[in-house]
């Protein structure tokens, strides 16, 4: 078994989500607010991107919550039962999450951001500028029942059925 690797945040989220949700995760903003102990050249060049890659940590979910089976998407029988590594939810082994927010402004080591699906008190791992060069090399294939259980994941808020 491999030795366990040891991370500090680098970051955490103020404001946004107060909650986990499973959808309606578009039009909230957020800040992602930089240990005050590095210094301010750490962020220098940072503006001149659009969307960042945020590494964090589900830090509201159990250990007991990992799930290291094949299990349908959301309970729902109508998406096949795929692996651990084929979903993206806090039931992974490290319970890490990778999203790409949009980066608004920077301000000091304050980065203001939307579309980021973490939630108010959670640590960031590592945050990285988003280079279109190193994305995906070919064509982008996958199964179709991730859009159909996405389809409202983008949605904002205020677009939720009543």
């Amino acid at each position: 078994m491999p030795e366990p690797i040891v991370v500090t945040p680098v970051a955490t989220v103020v404001g946004g989500h107060r909650e986990p949700a499973d959808d309606y995760q578009g039009g909230v903003q957020s800040v992602i607010r930089l240990n005050p102990d590095y210094p301010l050249d750490a962020v220098q060049g940072l503006q001149d991107f659009s969307h960042l890659t945020v590494t964090w940590h589900f830090h509201l979910a159990s250990p007991d919550d990992v799930e290291l089976h094949a299990r349908s998407p959301r309970g729902n029988p109508r998406w096949p039962a795929t692996g651990t590594f084929a979903h993206r939810n806090h039931r992974r082994p490290n319970q890490l999450a990778i999203s790409y927010p949009r980066l608004l402004k920077v301000d000091g080591l304050d980065l203001h951001v939307t579309d980021l699906d973490a939630v108010h008190g959670t640590p960031i791992i590592d945050i990285a500028p988003y280079f279109q060069a190193m994305g995906p090399r070919g064509p982008v294939t996958e199964p179709a029942w991730p859009d159909e259980m996405l389809a409202t994941y983008w949605a904002d808020a205020a677009d939720r059925p009543v």
